[in-house]
C-alpha cells in the first residue's frame, strides 16, 4: 500500500521529486468551487498568512465576501491592505502571533475571541522547515511547536474559550462518544437534520509526508530533539502524522454519536511554490527557486482544496475529510487509530498544563 512506502520524503531532494511526481498523475477531483458559493456575513481567520499559501487562501477567502482575519508573525498592516486590494473586500484584518511562544498564542486567542467571534472557518496554516534545531522560549522545539503543537494549542482554546459559531465550550470535557449534556438540544437538531444553525469548519493544512514515518516516537514527544538539515524532512514528516492524528481526534470529540457539531478536515496541497524552503543551503536556493518556479503549484491554485472545504455545499455537516490536492483519500492509518488519537491527546494536554 502506498502508505507504507517510506523513505519518500526523507530528505529535501527526494521529497521535491516525490512532489514534482505526483503533478504528474492522473486526478480525479473531488468537485468544483462555484462563483456562486460565498461566504457572506461568514468571518474566516488564516494563520501564516502574510505570504505564499496563506496569502493565497486570505486574498480567496475575502474575494469570496468573507470577513477575513490574517494570523501573521510579519507583514502588518501592509499584507492586509495588499488582501483588501486583491478582493475588493476592506472587511479584512490582522492580529500578530509568534508561533514558538505559547505566551504569543493565549494573547491571540483573547483578542480573537474578543474581536472576531464567533469564528466559522478557522484555517491552520503556517508551518516552519528550518535547517536545524532550534529550541523556543519554552524549551519545545521549534518545528514540533510551530507545525504540530501550537496547533493543539490554538485550537483547543479557542473551542474552550467559545470562539467558535454554535460550538459548545464545554464539549472537549467529555471522553470520545460522550454527549455534553448542556449540548443536547443541539445535538438532537443535528440529529434531526433540522438545524438552521450554521457548523464551524476546522481546516489543517497536512501533508502527504505524513505517511512517511513508520511510527510515532511517543518516548521523544515534547523532547528538544537536536538535528541538522538531513533530517529536517525526516522531522517535517513526522510532525505532520502528529498534526493529522490530531485531526482526526478532533473529529472524534466533537462528533460523537453520528452527530457533527464542526466540520474537520485536513489536506495536502501538492508542492507549492512558496518561501518554505528559505533556509536551505544558499548554495542551492537559485536552483530551489528555479525548481519551484518551473515545476511546483502557484500558491493560488494550491489554494483550491482549503477554498473547496471552505465554502462547497458538498462538505455541509461532514465530521471528517482528507484531500490530496484535489482527490480524496484516506489519512494513513496510525493517524487513524483510535489508540494513537487518544494518547496523542493526552500527552499532549498533560505537556500543555506544564508549560
Amino acid at each position: 500500500m502506498e502508505e507504507n512506502k517510506q523513505e519518500k520524503y526523507n530528505d529535501p531532494f527526494r521529497a521535491t521529486l516525490t512532489g514534482i511526481m505526483d503533478l504528474f498523475k492522473k486526478q480525479v477531483p473531488i468537485g468544483t468551487i462555484g462563483e456562486s458559493e460565498r461566504l457572506e456575513g461568514k468571518t474566516a481567520v488564516v494563520d501564516g498568512a502574510s505570504s505564499g499559501l496563506g496569502f493565497a487562501i486570505a486574498v480567496e477567502l475575502a474575494s469570496r465576501g468573507a470577513k477575513t482575519v490574517m494570523v501573521c508573525r510579519s507583514g502588518i498592516p501592509a499584507k492586509g491592505e495588499e488582501v483588501k486590494k486583491l478582493s475588493g473586500n476592506r472587511d479584512v484584518h490582522m492580529l500578530y502571533v509568534d508561533f514558538t511562544d505559547v505566551t504569543s498564542i493565549e494573547k491571540l486567542t483573547a483578542e480573537l475571541k474578543a474581536k472576531f467571534a464567533p469564528i466559522d472557518i478557522l484555517v491552520c496554516n503556517a508551518g516552519v522547515v528550518p535547517n536545524k534545531a532550534r529550541k523556543t522560549p519554552q524549551g519545545l522545539e521549534e518545528m514540533f511547536m510551530v507545525n504540530y503543537f501550537s496547533k493543539f494549542w490554538y485550537v483547543t482554546t479557542l473551542i474552550e474559550n467559545g470562539s467558535f459559531t454554535n460550538l459548545n465550550p464545554g464539549i472537549l470535557s467529555c471522553a470520545p462518544g460522550e454527549a455534553t449534556l448542556v449540548d443536547n438540544d443541539f445535538r438532537q437538531g443535528i440529529h434531526a437534520g433540522s438545524l438552521n444553525k450554521s457548523i464551524p469548519r476546522i481546516i489543517f493544512i497536512s501533508s502527504e509526508s505524513h505517511r512517511n514515518p513508520s511510527v510515532i516516537k511517543w518516548d521523544d514527544f515534547g523532547k528538544y530533539t537536536p538535528y541538522g538539515i538531513k533530517q529536517s524532512m525526516e522531522h517535517y514528516g513526522h510532525n505532520k502524522l502528529l498534526l493529522t492524528t490530531f485531526a482526526v481526534e478532533l473529529s472524534r470529540r466533537l462528533n460523537p454519536n453520528g452527530s457533527t457539531a464542526a466540520s474537520v478536515f485536513a489536506l495536502c496541497p501538492g508542492p507549492v511554490n512558496s518561501n518554505i524552503a528559505r533556509e536551505s543551503p544558499k548554495v542551492f536556493q537559485p536552483l530551489l527557486k528555479l525548481v519551484f518556479r518551473m515545476f511546483f503549484r502557484s500558491p493560488k491554485d494550491a489554494a483550491t482544496p482549503v477554498i473547496y472545504f471552505s465554502v462547497s455545499k458538498d462538505m455541509e455537516g461532514k465530521p471528517f475529510d482528507y484531500l490530496f490536492l484535489m482527490n480524496r483519500k484516506e489519512v494513513d492509518s496510525k493517524a487513524l487509530e483510535p489508540g494513537n488519537g487518544r494518547k496523542l491527546w493526552e500527552m499532549s494536554s498533560a505537556l500543555r498544563k506544564n508549560l
